[in-house]
């Protein structure tokens, strides 16, 4: 891969696309507005065709080393592909078609955003922006746990009711809301998954500016916005993202330092705050011997993913459709009878990777994400230190969001399908870069 920081020359092609960290930081700013981010997404996928065509795709180099073009398409590939195939028997096929479809808006996209970090100016305006965002966000779920409100998003309500007469979340979602919501607000409760997979960019500027110390002040801060505002699934990713950023800071010792302080951390905090105790105690209830504590533990996952294996088992070699999950769930329900734990209604997806590809597009759509991960690990392995170290906050963001001992969100939805093809490009823009290195 020695061709991938060839050098060449800059180009008006070059210039045209200096926009692009501004256009991926605008989209991830807006993530609190599904709305007008999604608008920001296609708008950018749109610019980008319109340019690509203009310019005939002539000095694609300037854009993107040749690698970097072909690693960012084959993952978009991975994700992509399994999705259309799986929609040619789907419960509801007209759907699923359609769905695949609309999701062929993320391949430009997906290039600009590679192209955002392709050379040192627009890793350095990418990387450092979302670690603001990142930092803005913690500071205002800080703020919200001391004076109840979070400012972000108390802003947002009131210029969306100014323009609609209707609030962000309702009344009902609002006081449901079981945990720090921050700026995503009470009926988008994914504040705490948000933070731990843009974490590494925080952290990374943060020990890059400050050392350790700026390090350690960064992921106290988060911590304590992760445990009021994440589920367990959101902690288990931050402390994958402590452990494989910390030791390169501060060395395994100190590390186990800091383990040691949060653990203490969170036995105050379950003792003082009850969203966190409810955690703790359905997670203890693992250690029941029956099937039912351990279900209770998981908030009913266990049933879900006894239904996620059932589909795998009826539909192997495509499953279900991407996003068909709610449609197969009643017939591969493992306790019709029983009221579920997560509420009226089918479970809407396995949350977890494995079982969610599985389920939603079989094993075929298993081995294709499987030869996704395969090159971008081998990109990861033959590419040079200089080339690992300008990708690794994108690296490890990625690998945290995907790691598949954890539960998840919905892969194939647009908002948590959006950020991990995002995280993606960033992974591949960054390590496979054309800028010379010295």
């Amino acid at each position: 891969m020695a061709d991938s920081h060839a050098k060449v020359p800059s180009a008006d092609t070059d210039a045209g696309w200096r926009w692009a960290p501004a256009w991926v930081l605008t989209y991830v700013a807006l993530w609190p507005a599904p709305g007008y981010a999604e608008a920001v997404l296609v708008l950018g996928a749109l610019v980008a065709i319109f340019k690509l065509v203009v310019s005939r795709f002539r000095g694609g180099a300037q854009l993107l080393s040749n690698h970097a073009w072909a690693l960012t398409s084959v993952l978009f590939c991975a994700y992509w592909v399994p999705e259309l195939v799986s929609a040619v028997d789907a419960i509801d096929r007209a759907h699923a078609f359609a769905q695949s479809a609309e999701d062929l808006r993320y391949l430009p996209f997906l290039w600009l955003a590679a192209s955002a970090v392709a050379n040192p100016r627009g890793r350095r305006i990418t990387f450092t922006g979302l670690a603001i965002i990142v930092g803005v966000w913690t500071l205002d779920a800080l703020a919200q746990a001391i004076s109840g409100t979070s400012p972000l998003f108390f802003g947002i309500d009131a210029i969306k009711q100014a323009i609609s007469g209707h609030p962000m979340c309702s009344a009902a979602e609002t006081a449901a809301a079981d945990r720090l919501s921050g700026v995503l607000g009470p009926c988008n409760l994914k504040l705490g998954q948000v933070l731990a997979s843009l974490s590494p960019f925080a952290l990374y500027a943060a020990g890059r500016r400050f050392r350790a110390l700026g390090w350690l002040l960064a992921a106290a801060a988060i911590g304590v916005v992760m445990l009021l505002a994440g589920s367990r699934a959101s902690w288990i990713t931050y402390a994958l993202v402590l452990v494989l950023s910390g030791w390169r800071v501060l060395g395994w010792k100190r590390l186990l330092g800091v383990f040691a302080f949060g653990a203490v951390a969170l036995a105050v905090m379950t003792a003082t705050v009850p969203q966190v105790r409810d955690r703790i105690e359905r997670t203890t209830q693992a250690l029941s011997a029956n099937e039912a504590g351990v279900d209770s533990a998981l908030s009913g996952r266990g049933r879900i993913w006894g239904a996620a294996l059932c589909m795998a088992r009826e539909h192997p070699v495509n499953g279900v459709g991407a996003r068909g999950f709610r449609d197969a769930f009643p017939a591969c329900d493992p306790d019709p009878a029983q009221p579920p734990a997560w509420g009226a209604g089918p479970a809407l997806h396995a949350h977890q990777i494995v079982l969610e590809i599985l389920s939603e597009t079989g094993g075929f759509g298993l081995l294709l994400w499987l030869a996704g991960v395969a090159l971008a690990w081998r990109a990861w392995r033959f590419a040079d230190e200089t080339a690992r170290e300008d990708a690794r906050p994108a690296m490890l963001a990625l690998a945290a969001t995907v790691f598949p001992f954890n539960t998840h969100l919905a892969f194939y939805s647009t908002f948590w399908g959006g950020l991990t093809l995002l995280l993606a490009a960033l992974y591949a823009g960054s390590l496979l870069s054309r800028d010379a290195r010295g």
